[in-house]
């Protein structure tokens, strides 16, 4: 349940873009987010922390750093509710905003609503470890970034994972693997790609959709203990999966057998399920904890002034707070690398565009940004719009997480030619001509 501060704090930040506080006059030496967040509603544990550890990277860079090379960060935020249609009002309301960098709503359906209005206005769009999987694909979508993670190399990097529990690929003969998915786009995306797998390396798989908010799971995990499957991935979002943890118990169905998604790996995915969710594992692009020497930056720097976003400190460090604090780096080095080649001051949208596509942190450059072990590494180019996808598995023993693997990539040689089709054929029904190298490097004169 949402405090009423918490509350009442969303409110105020979805009326004040209403009221036409996000529509103010920049200053040519400032750089806006427009935020479409989501602090209240079903997902709002979700929202609360990745956009609070977002703004909490903002805040240090501008308070420690005076801004990216002079270049102060400012954002506002619209409350969605998760909700297309609010996202969508969200986005008329705040793209007249000056000087816009780009667009991060964690949501697919949003996200989705936004492709064909953020190419127009070319800006980018954000859609870290979610989205459109063929927009992985820069030659078709040319503002649209799912950083880090595509639904389709999750999905390769979960099957790798229970292969290398198992002996093996060729050890997947023969297992049975549920997949229980969130009842929405985003929990439908991978139904081909868990069936494409299936086939190539010999196991079966049943797919099972939970309706949304997902507070109902009794049949489905009865059906689930009836097939009896050798694991089952929880494709989960919300609430639906302290549930998922919850009903599983009940049935019998053992926690050290279910490994989650990107999207069912947080903290309040585990804590409301009590000991239903010990031994349970999930996927996850970026590590859990405040070890780190940028969550110790922001600690000292904000925190311990009265500044971060998170009310709850206990919170500081966690997955979906951990998450926002890598979307920040990503968003900030994007713009620190255009400004290489643009200057030192206000960019475009299609500059930041240019510097998402020329975004490359190493292990040493991620270790130099003080996120060493944090997150892995990322290689954009302008045709792949995601980078590497390594990923790596944790396992809840109760009161914290814990790392199990190591980085695990994708199988990109299969994938590539799966997320080319799509985009091919996307590309071939909107009447897109695909882009060049050289297309990449042209920059629009105006957003």
């Amino acid at each position: 349940m949402k405090s009423l501060k918490t509350t009442v704090k969303a409110a105020v930040a979805a009326l004040a873009i209403i009221g036409g506080a996000g529509l103010m006059p920049a200053h040519a030496d400032e750089q806006y987010f427009p935020l479409q967040s989501y602090r209240v509603g079903p997902y709002a544990a979700g929202g609360t922390g990745f956009f609070g550890g977002f703004i909490d990277y903002l805040n240090l860079i501008n308070t420690r750093d005076g801004g990216v090379n002079g270049v102060k960060l400012t954002w506002d935020e619209c409350e969605t509710q998760y909700e297309v249609e609010r996202g969508v009002e969200c986005y008329e309301r705040q793209k007249s905003h000056p000087n816009a960098a780009a667009w991060n709503p964690l949501s697919v359906g949003i996200a989705y609503a936004m492709i064909d209005r953020i190419t127009g206005d070319k800006v980018p769009l954000i859609t870290v470890n979610h989205g459109r999987t063929d927009s992985t694909d820069g030659r078709v979508f040319p503002y649209v970034f799912p950083l880090l993670l595509n639904p389709y190399s999750e999905t390769s990097g979960i099957v790798n994972y229970l292969a290398s529990k198992e002996g093996g690929l060729d050890k997947l003969k023969g297992k049975k693997i549920v997949v229980l998915y969130h009842g929405s786009p985003y929990g439908k995306e991978t139904i081909p790609i868990y069936e494409l797998l299936a086939e190539k390396y010999g196991f079966t798989v049943q797919q099972i959709e939970v309706p949304h908010p997902g507070n109902e799971q009794q049949s489905q995990w009865l059906t689930i203990r009836r097939a009896k499957p050798d694991y089952v991935v929880l494709r989960g979002w919300g609430v639906m999966n302290p549930v998922a943890l919850k009903t599983a118990a009940k049935v019998g169905f053992p926690a050290s057998k279910i490994v989650g998604n990107v999207w069912s790996n947080s903290e309040e995915d585990v804590i409301p399920a009590g000991e239903a969710a010990v031994g349970y594992t999930a996927i996850t692009t970026q590590a859990s904890g405040q070890q780190y020497p940028v969550l110790q930056e922001i600690v000292k720097t904000l925190y311990d002034q009265g500044k971060g976003n998170l009310e709850d400190k206990k919170r500081i460090g966690s997955v979906y707070h951990n998450l926002g604090i890598v979307n920040g780096i990503l968003n900030v080095e994007a713009i620190r690398t255009a400004q290489e080649k643009f200057g030192k001051r206000t960019l475009t949208g299609d500059e930041v565009r240019w510097g998402f596509e020329h975004l490359k942190l190493d292990e040493a450059k991620v270790a130099a940004l003080g996120a060493k072990d944090l997150f892995h590494s990322i290689n954009v180019s302008w045709d792949n719009h995601e980078g590497d996808g390594y990923v790596t598995f944790q396992q809840w023993d109760g009161k914290k997480w814990n790392v199990v693997s190591d980085w695990i990539a994708p199988d990109w040689k299969l994938l590539r030619p799966i997320i080319e089709k799509s985009s091919e054929a996307y590309a071939k029904e909107k009447g897109i001509k695909l882009r060049t190298a050289a297309d990449a490097e042209g920059i629009a004169t105006t957003n």
